[in-house]
């Protein structure tokens, strides 16, 4: 059985210690965080900005896409909710959050065919 279970040696070199330099250390958490910051936190607030940007933005005309994948013109706009036109008179109501993007004039005309 003993290949199964080391024995325990008492005989041997003493362990070295663990201890290291705690600047090294804070240096190394500090150079993390960063890392986060640049790679994941930056990318993700830039990326909500231009979302809200987009969203003050729209207007009556504005051909868009919801997060659903509806493809329609904007007919009517409140503080929260806009009227999106689907074609053939369906209209949806939707919140100004589930815009995913604002295509450009036109678009729907050239998905339509």
């Amino acid at each position: 059985m003993s290949f199964f279970i080391s024995d325990a040696l008492a005989e041997g070199a003493p362990a070295a210690q663990q201890g290291g330099d705690p600047m090294s250390s804070l240096i190394f958490f500090g150079g993390m965080i960063l890392i986060f910051y640049f790679l994941l936190i930056r990318p993700q607030q830039k990326r909500a900005k231009e979302h809200r940007n987009l969203v003050a933005a729209l207007g009556k005309g504005d051909e868009v896409v919801t997060n659903g994948g509806l493809l329609g013109k904007v007919t009517e706009v409140g503080e929260e909710y806009l009227t999106v036109d689907l074609g053939s008179d369906n209209q949806v109501k939707v919140q100004k959050q589930a815009i995913a993007t604002v295509l450009p004039k036109g678009s729907i005309k050239e998905a339509s065919k």
